[in-house]
């Protein structure tokens, strides 16, 4: 490993584990970590716009109190000094939590935290600031009338993703190791695809969410990291039991030991049944570059052990309900606005807006039963298979400041995200793993999928991937870190 001792900034390519390992030996600090990462997102915010606020004074003081804690060796909880950033949906005390959005007002109190933020203080982690969103996290892509556009580490003329692409950009330049981010239809995995880093959608409610989503049950919270092991990490904090959340799930401590513990199920892969979905059953153009890249992948399963069967889930596109869905909350959300706080939005989320509040009750339901069917479905599936794998998209990112490709002839964002969406109806983990780059230095990202509550085995995959070497850590080309 580097020495990074002899040169802070380094500290800013290590993981959440590696810097809580040279906490404990001595090797540097908290403070010396903040200060690093500080440093870093001085270099990389012109160029990618991941912070829409950082709050250097703040964080230093909790590094401050963080080093001396370990210097009484007596650190606070799993993430005692590790800095973090905190997508700007989640509410943070001391911090206006302004979503993207012109129509929220700064004046307030802002004096609570949102149930992951929380669990993070608890545990002594550094919050250096508020990542990117586009406006209320409604589209697959980071841009907002409030901060301007979020662009991709590899190459800032393409998009970040979204909508948790501030937080992908972030992690994937060292600006801080770890990021909580949202998903309510691919808004962790779309931008760990496209920016190279580990982004893990959860099962619904296993991380509560305060105040719930205007997009209801579609929407979860999770991990976007370095790698699957400060996945397991980070989710071993924010999982923590919240009150103000009524539809969370008991807590499921432990998922950091279910990595390697046989006793826990962890162990890597070697027996698991793998369904392989390279196109879900040719409803899907994947690119060919994308296709190789996942098939290398699942490849490396196969050598790693697991059984791999080429296999399609029984499933039609779902598109037209989830926008039912995802429409009608975004209309719902917007009903308190008056004509010029409507003139404020984003130009997409008014013409959604405008097609939610076309549906009925009726067609609402209509959706809600198509979800539950497609629930059924995939259960039914994943009683032959424990893990299914498709890419997490089919293309690499394309143009900043755009919601789709440009010549793609596609309207909404949904329609190049059809691998990441149904999941967000079934409410089943979901994790991408980056496995490749394309011909222009573009990530890749291979999606592992399991049934509800089988998050342990999507980590423990994901991390053997890691641990074989099949998912490493991809450096962005241009962009280095000062002083290196």
């Amino acid at each position: 490993m580097t020495d990074h001792t002899s040169d802070p900034t380094r500290l800013t390519d290590l993981t959440a584990r590696q810097l809580l390992a040279g906490y404990e030996r001595g090797d540097f600090s908290p403070l010396d970590a903040t200060r690093a990462v500080l440093d870093r997102i001085e270099v990389v915010q012109p160029l990618v716009n991941a912070f829409v606020r950082v709050d250097a004074d703040a964080a230093l003081a909790q590094a401050e109190a963080s080093t001396a804690r370990w210097s009484a060796r007596e650190p606070r909880g799993l993430l005692d000094g590790v800095p973090v950033s905190v997508k700007d949906i989640f509410l943070q005390r001391g911090s206006p939590t302004l979503r993207g959005s012109r129509t929220v007002r700064t004046q307030g109190a802002w004096d609570e935290d949102a149930p992951a933020v929380a669990r993070l203080r608890e545990h002594g982690a550094v919050l250096v600031g508020k990542t990117t969103t586009p406006e209320f996290g409604w589209k697959g892509v980071t841009d907002s009338p409030l901060s301007g556009v979020t662009r991709n580490p590899y190459d800032p003329s393409r998009t970040s993703g979204g909508s948790s692409g501030g937080s992908a950009a972030a992690v994937a330049l060292g600006a801080a190791p770890l990021s909580i981010g949202t998903d309510g239809g691919g808004s962790v995995r779309i931008p760990a695809s496209f920016c190279g880093i580990f982004g893990f959608k959860p099962t619904y409610g296993r991380v509560p969410l305060y105040p719930s989503s205007p997009f209801g049950t579609l929407a979860h919270a999770g991990p976007m990291t370095r790698d699957a092991a400060d996945a397991a990490l980070l989710m071993d904090v924010i999982s923590g039991a919240d009150w103000r959340d009524w539809s969370q799930l008991a807590p499921a401590p432990g998922l950091s030991a279910a990595l390697t513990d046989g006793a826990a199920g962890g162990g890597g892969v070697k027996g698991l049944r793998i369904a392989y979905s390279p196109t879900f059953g040719n409803q899907v153009a994947v690119r060919p570059e994308v296709a190789s890249a996942v098939r290398r992948a699942v490849g490396r399963l196969a050598e790693l052990g697991a059984y791999i069967e080429e296999a399609d889930p029984d499933v039609t596109d779902p598109v037209e309900a989830f926008h039912t869905l995802w429409f009608s909350g975004a209309a719902r959300l917007v009903e308190p606005f008056g004509a010029e706080q409507r003139e404020l939005l984003d130009p997409g989320l008014r013409e959604i807006v405008a097609a939610g509040e076309r549906y009925s009750a009726l067609d609402y339901l209509a959706a809600v039963d198509a979800r539950m069917e497609l629930g059924r479905r995939f259960g039914r599936f994943h009683e032959s298979y424990d893990l299914l794998v498709t890419p997490t998209l089919p293309i690499t990112a394309f143009e900043a400041g755009r919601e789709t490709p440009r010549g793609s002839g596609q309207r909404r964002w949904t329609a190049w995200t059809p691998f990441t969406y149904p999941f967000n109806l079934t409410q089943q983990p979901a994790a991408s793993v980056p496995c490749g780059v394309d011909g222009d230095g573009l990530p890749i990202g291979v999606q592992l999928v399991a049934g509800r509550h089988a998050d342990a085995l999507v980590l423990r995959a994901a991390h053997a991937l890691y641990e074989s070497g099949a998912a490493p850590g991809i450096p962005a080309p241009g962009i280095t870190p000062a002083g290196s």
